[in-house]
């Protein structure tokens, strides 16, 4: 299985710029606008980066590499991130950093329990807490010595990407007639808000949820999320 992290050992030159040099990191993400920005922390970081939008996407890459770290948003469209961390916990010799990356904090303790080393809290934008919790997570064998994050920077995502993911939301609004869509899109709506710094499309996104899961009608909801996200694409304010 290429990518194995052993067999890069001998050729990663890690520095205190560049901790993760030579790294593969797969980000299993469907937002573009957080792969993005995943993109810029490995890249200032020195790993390189493949990304899989979906659990299915996921397991096709594992089945040709082991990558060095993967990154698993837990609110995926075809299941939660958690399966896979459980799958991937309980391979067996496993050196893989394994971390789980969700909007809601609450999402920590169950990809702690399915056996992640640990947790990105979105937005994940700052280079030294993407940093620190990669390098804290690897086998002390595999960890370069003497280095840690040096950097409290932020990374500052192509606004395009976030553009690619309000058409794609406009696309899933337009399908939730069940509960099962509605759910996650307003779970991914959650998340493209915390990234782009909306309050006013994550307390759209939240309401819905909420109306959701008490069970009254969701069709409000849904036409103000879907008006907010249309007006953004509109006005293109953020591109």
């Amino acid at each position: 299985m290429g990518d194995d992290i052993s067999a890069i050992l001998a050729g990663r030159a890690a520095s205190a710029e560049r901790p993760l040099m030579g790294l593969t990191v797969l980000v299993v993400e469907d937002s573009r606008f957080a792969c993005e920005a995943m993109r810029l922390l490995c890249l200032r970081s020195g790993a390189r980066i493949r990304r899989a939008d979906c659990l299915r996407s996921a397991h096709r890459h594992l089945q040709t590499y082991r990558p060095a770290v993967v990154i698993v948003d837990l609110g995926l469209p075809d299941g939660s991130g958690v399966e896979l961390i459980a799958d991937l916990a309980a391979l067996p010799d496993s050196s893989t950093v394994l971390l789980g990356c969700s909007g809601e904090a609450a999402g920590e303790a169950a990809a702690l329990a399915a056996g992640a080393d640990g947790f990105l809290l979105k937005p994940v934008e700052n280079l030294a807490t993407f940093q620190s919790l990669i390098l804290g997570a690897m086998a002390p064998a595999l960890r370069p010595q003497g280095l840690g994050a040096v950097s409290d920077a932020i990374v500052q995502p192509d606004p395009l990407a976030l553009r690619d993911d309000l058409a794609h939301a406009v696309e899933l609004l337009g399908k939730a007639t069940d509960a099962a869509t509605i759910a996650y899109v307003s779970n991914f709506l959650a998340g493209i808000a915390l990234g782009a710094h909306d309050p006013a499309l994550k307390a759209a996104a939240n309401a819905l949820a909420e109306a959701q899961n008490k069970g009254k009608g969701t069709g409000p909801g849904l036409a103000r999320i879907s008006g907010l996200v249309r007006d953004r694409l509109a006005t293109g304010a953020a591109f």
